[in-house]
C-alpha cells in the first residue's frame, strides 16, 4: 500500500501502548517512559490488562475501552497474542502500528502471516515487527526503546538494524546532530525501505536521507522510490553484506563475475544513491549533509598549520581520485603580503606551526577568493604557540566575510581545546572532523553525490542511426535451440543471433570431420594468416577449459591434426558430451586490438544485468568488470567503459591509437535491447570482444536460453522498467492532423525549447499556474527522463519525428492507483483534436496499468479543457482549498481483458 496512512507514524494525534508495564528494564516501561518524557502532544494510553495505573499514568485493560481511536498503536505484547491485538486495534479503528515484538517469523502458517492478514482486512500498516521502533523529534514522538532522545534536526535515518539505530542516535548527540526521523524498520512484514523513500521524499522538512540496508523486497519498486527521492535531496546508503559469493555453478563467466554486491552498487549508482562502505563513512556523510548543501566542482584548497597533516589530507584526496586547485597567481599575491616568506608556496597552503588568528583569517580569505577553488578544508594542528580557538573564530569570521559563497571544511585535529573547536564549528554550519582522512571524505560525499546526480540528470544523444536488428532472425535462432530441448546455443548460433543485431562477428564455418575442418582451412588460409578450431558441442559451456580450442593455425594440415587432438582430449575429459563437430574461423590480427568482454546474467534480485570489462581467458582471475543495469543509453555505457582498468589501455597510449570507445557503447547498448527483445535469452558471453580504433569484433560467444515461463511478463524481470515501444503509433486526429505519438525519451529535451517557444504566455500559465522563466536543463530533464513504472509522457511529433507539437502526462501515486494527469499542445494547433487524442492515450494507458482513478486540477479559466474533461466523462467539482481551481476525476474502468490486451 505503499505511502497509505504513513503520516500517522509520524505525525499521529494520539498513541496506545498495548503491552506497557511497569517492570523494572521491560521494554513496555521504557517504550512508555519515553513517550511520555519526549513531551508528546496528544494522548498517550497504556494498555494492559493487569494493571489500572502504570505509575502516574492511567492504563486500560481492553483497547476497545479506549476513550477515542488511536492513530497510532505501538505493540510490546507477547508474540503469540500479537495477532489478537492488532485485530482490537483494527477493530476501533487504527491505521498504522508499530509493532516491536520479536518471533513472528513469515510464511505459511505463521504468526507473520496471521497478523499481515488481519493488516490487509482492516487496511492497517505495520512497522516491524522485531524492531527498536520510531522517532519523530518535530513531533515530539519516541515510540522506541531507545536510550537517547535525538535532537530535532533535518535528517532523515532508516535502518534495518536496531542496533545501529541506537549507535547513529548515540553518535549525533555527541556531535550536535539532529534528526527528522529515524526509524527501526526491523522485518519489514509490511512498511518497508521502498515505502519511506516515497514518503520522506515529498517531506520538505526532510533535507537528506541515510539509510542502512540488509535487502529489499521489490527491486522495481525500489529503484523507482530511490529514483524519486535522489532526485529530490540527497539519498546516503550503507549496505551490510558486500562479500557474498556469486553463484557457484554459473554458465558463463558473466554469471561467475557478477556477484551481488557489484549489482546492489551498480543499482545505486543508477538511482542517485551515494553509496558509503563503513560506518564510520555514514557518519561522515552525516556531518556533512548536516551543515553542507551540495555544491558543483571538485577543486579543493587546503589551509593548515601543519605540513604534515596538509600532505596526509592530500594524500587522501589523491588517493581517492581528488583533485586540489591550482591557485591563481593573484592568490599567491595576497597569502605573500600575509605570510611568512617560509610559507609553502603551493596548496596545500601550509602557514606555519605559529599561525596566529591574522594568519588564518588572511589565508582563508584568499582561498576562498580564489576563481579556482571549488572548496577549502582549514586544519589545525594543536601547538603552544597558538590557539586553536583563536583559529577557529579566524575561519569563522573569513567564510562570513565571504558571504558563505563557498563551502569549508574544518579539520582540527586532537582532543581538548580541538574538540570544543570543533563543535564551535559545528554550530556555525561547518562540518568538522578530528582526521584529515575523515576530513577529505566528507569533501568527496558531496563531490561523489554530484557525480550520481548527474547521471540521474545527463541527456543521453539520440538513439544513433543505423540499421533495424533482424529480430525476427534471433529469436527463431533461440527458439530453435530450445524446441530441441537444448539451452546452450552452439557458438556458431550465438554468433549468428550477434549478427542479426548487427553486432560484427567472426564468422565461423561449421566441420563434422577433421577432413571437413582441413577444406574449410585451406579456404581460408588463402586470404588469412591463421585460423582456429574449436569444438562445437551443445554439453561444453567453456571449450578452452577442456583443450576445446587451437589457435594461430598455419596450414589445412596443422588444422586437421588440431581437430584430432581436440576430439581426443574432450571425449577423454568428458566422455558424456555430445560433440556436434567443430568450428572453423579466421583469426582476426588486430595488431592494436584489446581483448574485452561483454555480456548478460540475471541477477535473482534485480534481473538481467550487463557486464563489461577486461576478456580473454584469465577474466575470471583478473576479474576487472564493472556491471550495469538495463536499459542503457551510450552515456551510461561509456561509463561502464570508463569505470573499468582496462579502459587506460582503450585510451591509448605513445604510439597506440585510441579504440573506438562509442562502438564499444554501442555494443553494450545492442545488447541491453537485445535481452528486452528476446526475452529467452537468460546469460550470453562474448569473449574475447576485441576493440580496437576501428570498432568491435566478437571473436568468441556463448547464449544460454531459458524457458519463459507461461504467464510471465518478461518486461516486469527488469528492475528499470524497459522503454515501452509497444506504445509507439502513428495516429490522425479527428481535426485531419497526422501526427507520430510514443512515450517520451531523454533525448527529446532538444524538442522542448522550440516546443515551448510556440507556446502563448495565457497556455504556460493556464498548464504550469505560473509563468516559466526559464528552461533550464534540470526543469526539462525532470519532464524527459521518467521512471515508466510510476509516470507515463506521450510526446506527438510530426510524422518525420523532428518537430513537437504536444504532450501528455500522467504522475502515478506510489501505489500505481492514482495517476495525476497534464496536457499541453502547442497554440497554434488548437482545435484540432490533438489535446482530445492525447488525452485518451492516457486513459488507454491507465486502464492497461490497471489505474483505477484519473485527477487533474484544472483553472476555472481554462475552459477548452474543462469542456474536454466533461466530454470525456470527467467529473468535475470545485477544489476544496482554492476557488479558482477545479478539480476533475475520471474513474477508470477496470484493467483489459487478455483479449483487449491482445487487441
Amino acid at each position: 500500500m505503499s505511502v497509505k496512512y504513513l503520516s500517522s507514524f509520524f505525525t499521529p494525534r494520539s498513541i496506545a501502548l498495548v503491552g506497557a508495564s511497569p517492570k523494572p528494564g521491560s521494554v513496555g516501561l521504557t517504550v512508555l517512559k519515553n513517550l511520555m518524557e519526549a513531551g508528546f502532544d496528544g494522548p498517550v494510553w497504556p494498555v494492559n490488562p493487569k494493571y489500572d495505573h502504570i505509575g502516574p499514568y492511567p492504563c486500560y485493560s481492553d483497547v476497545a475501552l479506549l476513550p477515542s481511536v488511536p492513530e497510532l498503536g505501538v505493540v510490546t505484547v507477547p508474540a503469540s497474542v500479537v495477532a489478537s491485538t492488532l485485530e482490537a486495534l483494527g477493530q476501533k479503528g487504527t491505521q498504522a502500528v508499530v509493532v516491536i515484538t520479536a518471533g513472528l517469523g513469515r510464511g505459511e502458517g505463521s504468526l507473520g502471516e496471521e497478523a499481515m492478514e488481519i493488516a490487509r482486512r482492516y487496511k492497517m500498516r505495520i512497522m516491524g515487527p522485531n524492531c527498536i521502533g520510531l522517532i519523530a523529534p518535530w513531533a515530539r514522538l519516541n515510540a522506541s526503546f531507545s536510550h537517547i532522545m535525538p535532537e530535532k534536526g533535518d535528517l532523515t535515518f532508516l535502518s534495518q538494524s536496531g542496533a545501529l539505530v541506537t549507535a547513529v542516535v548515540d553518535w549525533a548527540a555527541s556531535h550536535g546532530i539532529g534528526f527528522r526521523s529515524v526509524v527501526s524498520l526491523g522485518d519489514m512484514l509490511d512498511v518497508d525501505v521502498n515505502d519511506l523513500l516515497d514518503y520522506f521524499a515529498s517531506d520538505v522538512k526532510t533535507r537528506a536521507i541515510l539509510i542502512y540496508l540488509e535487502s529489499i523486497k521489490d527491486a522495481r519498486s525500489f529503484m523507482s522510490a530511490a529514483r524519486v527521492a535522489a532526485r529530490s535531496k540527497p539519498v546516503v546508503a550503507i549496505k551490510a553484506g558486500r562479500n557474498t559469493s556469486a553463484a557457484e555453478a554459473a554458465a558463463s563467466h558473466t554469471g561467475a563475475l557478477a556477484a551481488s554486491d557489484i549489482v546492489f552498487d551498480a543499482a545505486l549508482r543508477r538511482a542517485g544513491v551515494l553509496r558509503v562502505f563503513s560506518l564510520n563513512e555514514l557518519f561522515t556523510a552525516a556531518e556533512t549533509l548536516t551543515h553542507v548543501k551540495p555544491f558543483y566542482g571538485k577543486r579543493l584548497t587546503i589551509v593548515t598549520n601543519g605540513g604534515g597533516a596538509g600532505v596526509l589530507a592530500a594524500d587522501a584526496l589523491e588517493d581517492h581520485g581528488g583533485a586540489l586547485a591550482k591557485l591563481r597567481p593573484e592568490t599567491f599575491e595576497a597569502l605573500d603580503s600575509a605570510l611568512p616568506s617560509t610559507w609553502s608556496h603551493g596548496n596545500p597552503i601550509d602557514i606555519i606551526g605559529d599561525a596566529d588568528a591574522e594568519r588564518y583569517r588572511a589565508s582563508v580569505s584568499a582561498a576562498l577568493n580564489d576563481p579556482d577553488t571549488d572548496a577549502v578544508m582549514v586544519m589545525n594542528c594543536p601547538t603552544a604557540l597558538a590557539s586553536s580557538a583563536n583559529a577557529v573564530d579566524a575561519t569563522l569570521s573569513a567564510w562570513r566575510e565571504n558571504k558563505r559563497k563557498k563551502p569549508i571544511f574544518g579539520c582540527w585535529l586532537g582532543d581538548g581545546a580541538a574538540t570544543e573547536a570543533r563543535l564551535k564549528l559545528a554550530d556555525a554550519g561547518v562540518p568538522s572532523y578530528a582526521t584529515p582522512a575523515a576530513a577529505v571524505d566528507g569533501f568527496r560525499h558531496i563531490v561523489r553525490y554530484n557525480e550520481v546526480q548527474d547521471l540521474l540528470m545527463r541527456t543521453p544523444p539520440a538513439v544513433a542511426g543505423g540499421r533495424e536488428p533482424d529480430r525476427d532472425t534471433a529469436r527463431a535462432i533461440v527458439h530453435r535451440a530450445l524446441l530441441e530441448g537444448r539451452s546452450t546455443l552452439n557458438a556458431d548460433e550465438a554468433k549468428a543471433v550477434l549478427a542479426a543485431y548487427n553486432i560484427p562477428v567472426a564468422a565461423a564455418q561449421v566441420a563434422t570431420t577433421p577432413d571437413g575442418v582441413a577444406e574449410i582451412a585451406a579456404e581460408l588460409l588463402k586470404t588469412n594468416k591463421a585460423v582456429a578450431v574449436k569444438v562445437r558441442s551443445r554439453d561444453i559451456t567453456h571449450k578452452s577449459d577442456v583443450g576445446g580450442v587451437r589457435l594461430g593455425l598455419q596450414s589445412a594440415a596443422e588444422a586437421r591434426q588440431s581437430a584430432i587432438a581436440i576430439l581426443e582430449r574432450t571425449t577423454s575429459l568428458l566422455p558424456d558430451a555430445r560433440i556436434d563437430g567443430f568450428t572453423v574461423e579466421p583469426i582476426i590480427d588486430k595488431k592494436h586490438g584489446v581483448e574485452l568482454i561483454a555480456g548478460v546474467a540475471s541477477d535473482p534480485l534485480f534481473g538481467p544485468i550487463l557486464l563489461f570489462g577486461a576478456g580473454g581467458t584469465a577474466v575470471e582471475v583478473v576479474k576487472d568488470r564493472v556491471v550495469g543495469l538495463p536499459p542503457l543509453d551510450r552515456l551510461i555505457a561509456r561509463d561502464m567503459v570508463d569505470a573499468t582498468r582496462v579502459s587506460k589501455l582503450l585510451a591509448g597510449y605513445r604510439d597506440r591509437p585510441a579504440a573506438n570507445r562509442n562502438k564499444i557503447a554501442d555494443t553494450l547498448v545492442t545488447l541491453s535491447q537485445m535481452i528486452v527483445e528476446v526475452p529467452e535469452i537468460g546469460e550470453l558471453d562474448i569473449n574475447p570482444l576485441l576493440a580496437d580504433e576501428d570498432g568491435v569484433v566478437a571473436l568468441d560467444a556463448r547464449i544460454m536460453a531459458r524457458e519463459v515461463p507461461e504467464g510471465e511478463d518478461p518486461r516486469r524481470r527488469f528492475a528499470i522498467r524497459p522503454y515501452p515501444d509497444e506504445w509507439v503509433t502513428s495516429e490522425c486526429t479527428s481535426g485531419g492532423l497526422e501526427v507520430q505519438v510514443r512515450p517520451v525519451m531523454p533525448a527529446d529535451e532538444r524538442f522542448y525549447q522550440a516546443f515551448f517557444d510556440n507556446l502563448s504566455a495565457e497556455d504556460i500559465r493556464l498548464r504550469f499556474f505560473a509563468p516559466i522563466r526559464e528552461l533550464s536543463h534540470k526543469f526539462i530533464a525532470r519532464l524527459t527522463q521518467i521512471d515508466y513504472d510510476r509516470s507515463m509522457a506521450f510526446i506527438a511529433l510530426t510524422p518525420d519525428g523532428e518537430e513537437m507539437l504536444g504532450v501528455s502526462r500522467l504522475m502515478l501515486d506510489p501505489n500505481r492507483e492514482v495517476g495525476e494527469y497534464a496536457v499541453l499542445v502547442r497554440s497554434d494547433l488548437k482545435g484540432k483534436g490533438l489535446g482530445w487524442m492525447l488525452m485518451e492515450k492516457l486513459i488507454e494507458f491507465a486502464r492497461v496499468e490497471g489505474v483505477s482513478e484519473i485527477v487533474g486540477d484544472v483553472l476555472n479559466a481554462n475552459a477548452t479543457m474543462l469542456d474536454m474533461c466533461r466530454s470525456l466523462g470527467f467529473e468535475v467539482k470545485g477544489h476544496e482549498l482554492d476557488p479558482s481551481i477545479r478539480r476533475v476525476t475520471f474513474k477508470v474502468k477496470g484493467p483489459l481483458t487478455p483479449a483487449e490486451v491482445e487487441k
